[in-house]
């Protein structure tokens, strides 16, 4: 066929999820699509097609299961979807934690039914199943298996027939123009095609098609270990390919499924196997396909003896043959979420890789809506092509990741996890002093950062700060963190805050810039701080940052490291097209350090002898001190909610600003404060929200209890959207809850540690008008109150302050809650005599 010489948009790759793009890209109005693959059509040779095709509901993450609920609708609606059920079983306590844990997820994410199973009713469901070796199970009826590639080749069809789209098979991708940042053409083995758009869906191959445009995709192919036993005789009467639901025996990786007359056994457990993508051969060179590779036996063998554990009736049988064994190949990325958007290197240049088949046609369409709209219908954030630090795109940083990563696919990961490879990578000026106060070091965009300090241990006791019994709700944590808080809130904290991304936006163009971009009223005066949303077209948020003025044409935006990159994006995709205003990435270029507490002023002014007293220095203001030789901008705002300042240094100075603060601070008992104090202590006793957590696109600026006065008259991205919500009565309201009484039925006390659902004293789940349920987006201590805090949205019916009909459902029992606050108003210093001291 003859290749048109121009498109819309051209989609490369014709997997589940290239196909479901293409397709709702028509259905969203769209025409001139292009659809290339490499490969011959239905099956091109990627992933796809040798996909186990079985999609679970329930994960923890709420952008997966969103996308794989959406996915699950749309392969009913194909009449590809054959519901059979699902079971997780659970052969140690420690996995039935675990499945206690799905329940909650199930519940705060509105998936039922599901249910705890025991092992004789998991035996029913699965009679050639020995359950004398199960604990029990988690049962999802609504488990199903799938017919990706004719969904694939349904969808094609469909935009094809609509007029809007042109598929060309066995069509190479062999290069990509850019020009001026722009994506301009696609250069293929049947002709050049002209488009400002294209989108790269090419799964394992996806990082060299990125490479062609000078963009990056960072993932790398790993091999996801498969075999087909067979004739299984109990399947011989079978009247369709799966009859039994299909398991997942969790605690040694591995899962079993009916395939007509097959058993089907998938294995995460052997060792993580990596390749790069230039050693994927060609449909020419593959002996099965190019993502088929040969099956390792050896690696297998350990996990045979486990799956005859488990089913001895099928694996024991010596009549029962292997049909069929792969190494196949998946997409893994260093965090484990698919990769998706605009790519920050290349305007135009799109990428929807590391999409599995359960969530591949639910991807199809959020990525479709963001395409045209601006934004999805599911809140991808978790999934921006735009997360990823420069370090984190590199080859050694991705396959370091995935190695560890690889074993964690069935893994009990807790929400806290730490990684152990590639560490120690970004390092603070104030490392050497943080490590000699025996700082516990988490990770943040790379960045080491201290959680809390060992070296504070006697604090514990002389705040009589209770210790976690229950050993999932220590792990990662520590009761350090809470008397850290404490000695903060009596004296004064010393935080490093080095992981901030920090931009500066310039230039004549600068202010209506920002103007355009956030919610807050950019045009004040100099030496002003102002935080302020930013919001997506909807009205919905998209970040929370700070910016400082520090010239009639200078800013300063300060942002969180982990989303900092994005941000980033965001932010130089709204500059002005004439070039009157730039921004520049200068977060290498200085360290942040966070001094606050009653005390913090006293420090300050021992190093200074410029005024920093109220008057002299106000909330919300910033400005250049002389600390020693050393200039510093000081920024007086608070994420902690008490008196203080965060100073800017050049990041080579940072160490000598430390020691300044730190020498200056004893007198005082300045204390050395980790994380755990800035992120969540000191955060949710000040009722402050936080990016990712209550902040998504889903919820509006209105039902977070965070809308202003008055409405700025600049337009700004959101502004109708945000203006309709100040209109409207809003379907949910941001509290506070305390918990009453965490005492468990086996007398340990529990903490949730968020996403758990909100609930009635009964177990009934809260929906709102919206159709959302009500969970936990965050949940910590308060120590200053004496109160473990939980934040939800509750709908407004149910948002009552004093009430005491709700409760949290943590871990399969439920714990009695307090709505303590309705709306923004903290329980600690809800005056800010404090903070504004």
């Amino acid at each position: 066929m003859t290749l048109p010489s121009q498109a819309r948009a051209v989609v490369i790759g014709c997997g589940i999820v290239g196909n479901s793009l293409a397709y709702h890209l028509t259905d969203q109005g769209w025409s001139d699509v292009v659809l290339l693959d490499k490969g011959p059509l239905p099956n091109p040779g990627g992933s796809t097609g040798h996909a186990s095709n079985f999609i679970f509901l329930v994960d923890h993450s709420k952008e997966m299961t969103q996308l794989t609920l959406e996915s699950a609708r749309q392969y009913r609606e194909l009449g590809v979807y054959t519901e059979c059920g699902g079971l997780e079983v659970a052969r140690t306590e420690e996995r039935m934690e675990e499945l206690r844990r799905r329940m909650a997820s199930a519940k705060s994410w509105g998936i039922e039914p599901v249910s705890l199973v025991t092992p004789a009713e998991i035996k029913e469901l699965v009679p050639y199943i020995d359950e004398s070796i199960l604990l029990g199970g988690f049962h999802t009826p609504g488990v199903g298996v799938v017919d990706s590639l004719r969904a694939g080749t349904l969808m094609r069809e469909r935009a094809v027939e609509s007029g809007g789209l042109t598929v060309s098979a066995n069509t190479e991708t062999v290069g990509m123009d850019v020009e001026n940042g722009r994506i301009r053409r696609v250069r293929t083995s049947r002709g050049t095609i002209e488009a400002d758009t294209v989108v790269i869906a090419c799964g394992v191959w996806s990082p060299l098609l990125a490479a062609m445009a000078g963009a990056h995709i960072p993932l790398t192919p790993a091999v996801h270990q498969m075999i087909d036993i067979g004739p299984v005789p109990r399947f011989e009467k079978s009247s369709r390919a799966i009859e039994y639901p299909i398991v997942r025996d969790m605690d040694v990786f591995m899962y079993e499924r009916q395939d007509g007359t097959g058993l089907e056994i998938g294995s995460y457990a052997h060792r993580s196997i990596l390749h790069d993508p230039e050693e994927i051969p060609s449909i020419a060179e593959a002996a099965l396909s190019p993502t088929e590779f040969p099956f390792t036996q050896s690696d297998f063998d350990p996990q045979m003896l486990d799956a005859l554990d488990l089913m001895p009736e099928i694996v024991g049988d010596e009549s029962v043959g292997v049909k069929y064994a792969i190494n196949g190949l998946i997409a893994l990325t260093p965090d484990g979420m698919p990769i998706l958007g605009e790519t920050p290197e290349v305007t135009g240049l799109w990428s929807v890789a590391a999409v599995w088949v359960k969530e591949g046609p639910g991807v199809g369409k959020s990525v479709a809506e963001w395409m045209v709209h601006g934004e999805s219908h599911i809140d991808l954030h978790s999934s921006d092509v735009s997360r990823f630090h420069p370090h984190q795109k590199t080859r050694a940083h991705v396959k370091a990741r995935t190695f560890e990563a690889f074993p964690k696919t069935y893994g009990i990961v807790h929400p806290a996890e730490q990684w152990s490879s590639d560490r120690n990578l970004r390092i603070s000026p104030m490392h050497r002093q943080e490590a000699e106060l025996g700082a516990v070091f988490h990770e943040a965009a790379g960045w080491e950062r201290p959680q809390w300090y060992d070296v504070n241990a006697p604090l514990v006791e002389r705040y009589g700060v209770e210790e976690r019994e229950a050993e999932w709700d220590a792990r990662w944590w520590s009761p350090v963190i809470n008397a850290e808080h404490l000695a903060m809130r009596e004296h004064a904290g010393l935080f490093d805050l080095s992981a901030f991304a920090i931009f500066d936006v310039q230039g004549a163009g600068a202010l209506d810039a920002l103007q355009r971009a956030v919610l807050a009223q950019m045009d004040v005066g100099v030496g002003r701080v102002v935080y302020t949303p930013v919001l997506g077209p909807g009205g919905g948020f998209k970040s929370d940052l700070t910016i400082m003025r520090l010239g009639d044409e200078s800013f300063r935006i300060v942002t969180g490291g982990a989303h900092g990159m994005a941000d980033k994006k965001l932010f130089r995709d709204l500059l002005p097209a004439d070039g009157s205003a730039t921004l520049d990435d200068v977060t290498t270029a200085w360290t942040t350090i966070g001094l606050w507490g009653p005390r913090a002023r006293d420090i300050l002014a021992s190093v200074t002898r410029d005024d920093v007293s109220g008057e002299g220095f106000p909330f919300g203001h910033c400005r250049t001190l002389e600390i020693g030789s050393q200039l510093v901008l000081a920024s007086r705002i608070s994420y902690v909610g008490d008196l203080g300042w965060e100073l800017y240094v050049p990041i080579e100075q940072g160490g000598r600003l430390w020691d300044v603060l730190w020498e200056a601070g004893q007198p005082h008992s300045l204390t050395a404060c980790g994380i755990g104090v800035y992120g969540t202590t000191g955060r949710l006793e000040k009722g402050y929200r936080a990016y990712g957590a209550e902040l998504e696109s889903e919820y509006t600026v209105v039902e977070a209890g965070m809308q202003r006065p008055k409405v700025k008259e600049q337009d700004f991205v959101g502004k109708e959207a945000h203006l309709r919500h100040r209109e409207e009565e809003p379907a949910a309201i941001l509290c506070t809850l305390t918990i009453d009484d965490h005492t468990s039925t086996s007398g340990v006390k529990r903490y949730p540690l968020g996403r758990e659902p909100i609930t009635l004293r009964d177990g009934t789940p809260l929906t709102d008008a919206k159709g959302r349920r009500s969970y936990v987006t965050s949940a910590g201590a308060g120590p200053s109150l004496g109160a473990y805090l939980l934040f939800a949205y509750l709908p407004p019916e149910h948002a009552t302050e004093g009430s005491q009909e709700l409760a949290v459902e943590y871990m399969h029992e439920r714990f009695p809650v307090t709505v303590a606050r309705v709306g923004a108003v903290p329980l600690f210093d809800p005056e800010n005599t404090r903070i504004r001291a």
